[in-house]
């Protein structure tokens, strides 16, 4: 039963159980203002307040909680040095960052959502105000309602065979909430001289795709462009979609296939929508083209799977147990059906391991 599950059946009781949650920041007056923040609703209660990354792990060693709220500039050990080692304390605590440093497109936003961060929150710059509170309340809100449904131990982890994949000339990598990380370690396991060009739709603003472009070239060892119109889609190349269009393709008549950028409604309400471009993969690739789905909230993807995977195209999933949200990967999963449901680092191995058979 996930978190949200729980909520909704103690509900029906008459009584709800407040998410806990844990503040780690080094500054008393920024503690207190947003545990007198969290205390005021009546879905949160904080379980503790530390000054830094060392107290939190010993604080986490003891006490569960559902959310970590994660300032990054501490003294000793910084916010985003210890990001993973608290993600894995922590034992499915999601992890909001809260910090002067998380404005949109920043670099340590977007660091901190490749290393596993839920999501961030800009620190106001002249006080906690009345706005800042509810903001808070709503970004808490939104990841105890995400959170993930426990996979449950069964003698330990199943041995898995990589799927033998189908040739392909394109890779489709969609990913929301969560998907940054995910995609890390894709890239991380893919050898930086494979060269089948990816093109990349993941949900961020327009400001953080200049140097979210910049990281996937650092991960992959390859170079990676946020996607002009008519720009070609050309061999190891990863193409970013940007935050305010959707990345489609199309086949030029002298064979290149080109960039198509475009602006429409999408059925999942997403900008950009992963949609259009599995569709358009559909169309220009067909068998040829391979889609993956990572980590991400809602169902934006699944229809365009359907048209990829009818026309022949493969489909690679993220497995739950692995997901920050299993909600794209577990709609796809679920309805247009997939090739394999894996974790990222072994969707990587199995794009590898498909070289020597192409």
């Amino acid at each position: 039963m996930g978190f949200s599950s729980l909520l909704a059946d103690v509900a029906e009781a008459g009584e709800v159980t407040p998410a806990q949650v844990l503040i780690v920041d080094d500054s008393v007056v920024a503690r207190t203002s947003l545990a007198r923040m969290i205390d005021a609703t009546t879905r949160f209660v904080v379980a503790g307040t530390v000054g830094n990354a060392r107290q939190a792990l010993e604080f986490l060693e003891a006490h569960p909680v559902e959310i970590i709220v994660l300032d990054l500039e501490m003294p000793g050990i910084d916010g985003l040095t210890a990001l993973p080692d608290l993600i894995a304390a922590g034992r499915g605590a999601r992890v909001l960052v809260v910090s002067s440093n998380a404005a949109d497109g920043a670099a340590a936003t977007v660091h901190a959502l490749a290393l596993g961060a839920a999501d961030t929150l800009e620190k106001p710059g002249t006080g906690f105000v009345r706005r800042f509170a509810e903001v808070l309340e709503e970004r808490l809100g939104r990841l105890v309602e995400s959170a993930p449904e426990p996979v449950i131990a069964t003698g330990g982890p199943p041995r898995r065979t990589l799927p033998v994949l189908p040739p392909f000339d394109i890779i489709a990598i969609g990913a929301s909430t969560g998907g940054i990380h995910a995609l890390s370690k894709l890239l991380r396991a893919i050898p930086p001289d494979f060269d089948v060009p990816m093109l990349v739709t993941q949900h961020l603003p327009a400001s953080f795709m200049p140097y979210f472009a910049a990281q996937l070239a650092l991960l992959a060892g390859k170079p990676c462009e946020v996607a002009t119109e008519r720009m070609a889609i050309r061999p190891g190349r990863i193409l970013v979609a940007p935050g305010d269009a959707h990345l489609r393709c199309v086949r030029a008549p002298g064979g290149d296939v080109l960039v198509r950028l475009t602006h429409e409604a999408s059925a999942s309400g997403c900008m950009p929508s992963v949609d259009p471009m599995f569709r358009a993969v559909a169309e220009v690739y067909g068998a040829r083209g391979l889609g993956v789905v990572l980590s991400g909230m809602g169902r934006d993807g699944s229809i365009g799977a359907q048209d990829l995977v009818a026309t022949g195209g493969s489909m690679l999933v993220q497995d739950r147990a692995s997901s920050v949200v299993w909600g794209m990967p577990g709609a796809v999963a679920g309805g247009a059906g997939a090739t394999a449901v894996l974790p990222p680092d072994e969707i990587g191995q199995a794009i590898a391991a498909s070289r020597s058979r192409r």
